[in-house]
């Protein structure tokens, strides 16, 4: 577990100064259709980053408080999906040249053609992430890399996640609500210290899909779910268990957590495409998802959902598209 891991607000705030020249402060925009008299929607667009993803935060964070050392070594991550392109996309800003995203032999042709377009070598190992992890861990530590974690306890890594949180106060300091999607978790709790730092009465709304409700299950069963088994899910950035500093300090940062069924993420994938014009994947769309069916519960005046990223399928957004007109 994570207990010797220090994180907390003064992390978000060195984060924000040190990548804030490199990332895009993305847009906070006012929902047309999703508000009402008595509520005002925005959504924060991650989606809106240059590779399309929130990742980019931690991932940059991390990598340039690098020593010269470890970047001479090299860095390295195991990850088909946001982070992996977002290691690729950190690398190449901060010129460095060994940078290596493990994937599983499995992985979509265009997840690596992403990945190798940002400029990082990619290593096919194992039939499934798993494998992909147990053997991509051998191969950093046999080569001195440095591993770039996802989410599960590197306080740099939740500090460039956070720093969405103090962007979202400072373009619109009257937002008394966030919802935030949870796959490891690294998101909502860098999000959560930040904005409660800054404002102590601010809730904090988490999200899951009903398929893989990995942290709401270690709380309801006061379980660490490092791992997770999840059935088939539309919402792939989010399958797997959670991040072990997540675990450990969600419970007291976080308001609400709550589970959306997969069919409520495809329309809202669907109504973002078609009403709202943002293309947005769907893990990011549980928080849209969970407005359309938890409206009351989540509360608030002044919501902010964040969509996390924009990286999804052509084939399946088309499906969603057509299957929920």
């Amino acid at each position: 577990m994570a207990d010797n891991k220090i994180f907390d607000y003064n992390e978000v705030k060195d984060a924000y100064e040190r990548i804030r020249p490199h990332v895009r402060m993305t847009p906070l925009e006012q929902s047309f259709y999703l508000g009402d008299e008595k509520r005002n929607y925005f959504f924060k667009l991650e989606s809106f980053q240059r590779a399309k993803s929130f990742k980019i935060r931690g991932a940059l964070n991390k990598m340039m408080t690098l020593t010269q050392d470890e970047i001479r070594r090299g860095v390295a991550t195991i990850s088909s999906g946001n982070h992996g392109s977002s290691v690729s996309y950190a690398a190449s800003l901060l010129g460095i040249q060994n940078a290596k995203v493990i994937v599983p032999q499995t992985t979509p042709q265009s997840k690596i053609d992403k990945i190798r377009y940002f400029g990082a070598d990619v290593i096919l190992m194992g039939k499934d992430y798993d494998e992909a992890h147990a053997s991509g861990m051998n191969y950093i530590k046999e080569h001195g890399m440095t591993y770039i974690d996802a989410y599960y306890d590197d306080p740099k890594i939740y500090g460039g996640q956070g720093t969405i949180g103090i962007e979202i106060l400072e373009q619109n300091p009257e937002i008394d609500t966030i919802v935030v999607p949870i796959g490891g978790g690294g998101l909502i709790t860098g999000i959560a210290v930040a904005a409660k730092a800054i404002k102590p009465g601010i809730r904090i709304v988490g999200v899951q899909t009903e398929k893989c409700p990995a942290m709401i299950k270690s709380y309801e069963d006061g379980v660490f779910y490092e791992e997770y088994p999840c059935e088939d899910s539309i919402c792939d950035a989010l399958v797997g268990g959670v991040g072990a500093l997540s675990y450990q300090m969600v419970k007291d940062y976080v308001d609400d957590l709550i589970a959306v069924s997969e069919e409520m993420v495809g329309k809202a994938v669907s109504f973002m495409a078609r009403e709202e014009k943002f293309i947005v994947e769907t893990g990011s769309c549980t928080t849209v998802a969970a407005v359309m069916d938890h409206r009351e519960r989540i509360g608030g005046k002044n919501i902010a959902l964040v969509l996390s990223g924009g990286n999804i399928d052509g084939k399946l957004l088309f499906e969603l598209m057509e299957k929920y007109q």
